[in-house]
């Protein structure tokens, strides 16, 4: 027996005022009708319905089961019609806006894992060198939070960072690695550079000793506007640079960068995501931003925090 069903058909019988009238309703065959309601009574051992020739009415046992199961297949009516609505917003689209360095390395990762999950649900991902996003235009932008974004704009953040110091292993077999930071005055240094600015005194914080800076003139062997420039140039063993540990984690688990002078960190930043001001915010959105968040915390899981 098909219990829900029999409620069902045993709550509509009572609704419509009768067998043949519920059958009509439910497009069944007034016989199985019947039937699903007598299978429910044998099966509850009680008569819910007192059948005349001339009308049906209630049992006052039949009564008190349908006081406790209407609102109970109201909320299985409810939860149906939530599972639907969910199955179809986790399909469609999703537009991402991205800077260079965040797209290659933490939303394409994590995009590509999140649709093994949800094979329904396109990813589009535009990548900008945003200074300013318009986050209207998307359904979200990944960004630091360093870039200025609207007051009418959702802002959640997805990872708290810290900038390091790392260098190839080919680089260091070459040249030694640092070990006081007064060492970099004899390294190649790789720095990003601000449109319309020369690069800055590279400033040190020591996370162990109450975050005290250091701020000094580095020698340069490279600088430029593009931070995924950079990080190929010091794979490749150019020299020593900043980079996010988020972004380069993987480089750093697999031994192709190396993490030098530590505990000393160069920047804290934080990882976002700008949503529009939007009440209603797709399933889909929001299960990518809980993806992304997710993917940033176990990209670094099992590196040494600066702290230590």
């Amino acid at each position: 027996m098909d219990r829900l069903q029999s409620m069902r058909v045993f709550q509509q019988v009572v609704d419509e005022g009768g067998f043949a009238a519920a059958a009509r309703k439910l497009e069944m065959a007034p016989a199985v009708v019947t039937r699903l309601v007598g299978d429910l009574e044998t099966h509850l051992g009680v008569r819910l319905l007192q059948r005349t020739t001339r009308r049906l009415s209630l049992t006052p046992a039949g009564e008190a089961y349908l006081k406790r199961l209407r609102p109970i297949l109201a909320e299985i009516d409810q939860a149906d019609a939530m599972a639907h609505a969910h199955s179809k917003e986790m399909s469609g689209t999703v537009r991402i806006l991205s800077t260079p360095m965040l797209a290659s390395h933490l939303v394409t990762p994590a995009a590509v894992t999140f649709q093994q999950l949800h094979p329904d649900v396109l990813l589009d991902l535009e990548v900008q060198d945003v200074t300013d996003p318009n986050v209207e235009e998307f359904d979200l932008a990944v960004v630091t939070d360093l870039a200025p974004i609207h007051s009418t704009a959702i802002v959640r953040t997805i990872h708290h960072a810290e900038s390091v110091l790392c260098a190839a292993p080919s680089y260091l077999a070459r040249r030694g690695e640092p070990m006081k930071p007064e060492d970099l005055q004899q390294h190649s240094l790789l720095r990003l550079r601000v449109p319309g600015m020369r690069p800055r005194p590279l400033t040190l914080i020591d996370p162990t000793y109450n975050d005290r800076q250091l701020t000094m003139d580095v020698p340069m062997a490279m600088t430029s506007n593009h931070g995924d420039v950079l990080l190929r140039a010091t794979l490749e063993g150019a020299g020593i640079s900043s980079q996010p540990v988020d972004l380069v984690a993987q480089m750093l688990k697999g031994g192709y960068l190396q993490r030098v002078l530590s505990p000393w960190i160069t920047s804290r930043i934080a990882l976002v995501a700008a949503l529009p001001s939007r009440r209603f915010l797709p399933a889909r959105t929001r299960a990518f931003v809980d993806h992304l968040a997710e993917h940033a915390r176990t990209a670094v899981a099992g590196l040494a925090p600066s702290s230590e």
